[in-house]
């Protein structure tokens, strides 16, 4: 049994698999929304509160690979961990507190993860994907070609500082009625870091051609598509792989970010946990895709703990040490 953990800035996210023949069956999974870098942007520390919540979570994760006899794990933390001047003291108090070791992976690595969790989602002739992962810390841009059978060469990739917790927390647009010229300044906001990826890789000059694929991996791409289809309540099989219309996109971000905190809430696919980031993550969706004018995108409900479970189980790979050590088990007693 396989298990992996993609602790990120807002989310504790936990998937337990086993191998199949045509990649792997989903065993048990957990998510619970940490807010883990609440604050760090501005104090570069993880708090106290954070820290707690997260661990809180990570007990529950520990729980269930302990029951289901997990033995190749790999465990991993993203930005939050990777701004933090505190990260090893939070990492100390998880191994000892859960068992559970994670390892802080790089802004690279994330991205070739999160490309190896969704690349099944590319269609057939595509020769090239932008795939990109809206975090809680950074967002991640990665330029894709697509080799035959269906194979992906990473050409570029890059990490922008802004995602729906450190763009929400500059704006101050945490439980409030965000207004337009906000939620413009937001958007151009995150413009401006994009074009260094355009001057970089001329991607407006491949887009024009067609046969490029634009692919989102984040919270904010699978509830824009949850009130898109009207869903009653998040479905997972109705939502990974969907496809959308740019337009469609644009409509719905402006109506989400002019709702008041109270009316996103509502939302049954939005909910409390998310009605206060959700008009950031649409802040930078409607800047990607202003950027390159691209006239559709694909949804993917699927990530970086898809991608280690692909590494981890790839025949062609021989064990890292990391999914040798990810779990340490024996909590102390009195812990859960």
């Amino acid at each position: 049994m396989y298990s992996a953990i993609d602790l990120g800035t807002n989310n504790c996210r936990l998937l337990i698999a086993r191998p199949t023949a045509g990649g792997f069956r989903v065993i048990d999974a957990f998510s619970r929304i940490v807010r883990l870098g609440e604050g760090v942007a501005q104090t570069r520390r993880l708090s106290d509160d954070a820290m707690n919540r997260t661990i809180e979570a990570l007990k529950v994760c520990a729980d269930k690979i302990d029951r289901r006899g997990v033995t190749c794990m790999r465990h991993v933390a993203t930005e939050a961990c990777r701004m933090a001047e505190n990260s090893d003291e939070f990492l100390a108090r998880v191994r000892e507190e859960t068992g559970i070791n994670l390892d802080i992976i790089s802004a690279g690595e994330e991205a070739r993860l999160a490309v190896m969790g969704c690349q099944s989602l590319i269609a057939p002739g595509n020769r090239h994907a932008l795939v990109f992962d809206i975090g809680g810390g950074s967002t991640e841009l990665i330029w894709v070609k697509v080799l035959p059978e269906r194979r992906t060469e990473i050409q570029g990739w890059m990490s922008i500082p802004w995602g729906v917790v450190s763009l929400t927390e500059a704006f101050g647009a945490s439980g409030a009625t965000v207004g337009i010229d906000k939620y413009h300044r937001m958007v151009s906001t995150v413009r401006d870091h994009l074009q260094a990826f355009e001057d970089a890789h001329q991607l407006s000059k491949v887009v024009k051609r067609k046969r490029v694929q634009f692919l989102g991996t984040s919270g904010t791409v699978t509830t824009l598509a949850s009130l898109h289809l009207k869903l009653p309540r998040y479905s997972r099989d109705r939502v990974d792989g969907a496809w959308m219309k740019s337009s469609e996109i644009a409509r719905l971000s402006y109506s989400v970010a002019m709702m008041s905190h109270e009316e996103r809430a509502a939302e049954p696919c939005i909910g409390h946990e998310r009605a206060d980031l959700v008009v950031a993550g649409c802040a930078i969706l409607d800047a990607i895709l202003g950027m390159w004018n691209v006239q559709s995108l694909r949804v993917a409900d699927r990530g970086i703990r898809e991608g280690i479970l692909r590494g981890l189980m790839s025949p062609e790979r021989s064990l890292p040490q990391q999914a040798r050590r990810g779990y340490r088990g024996g909590r102390q007693q009195g812990q859960r």
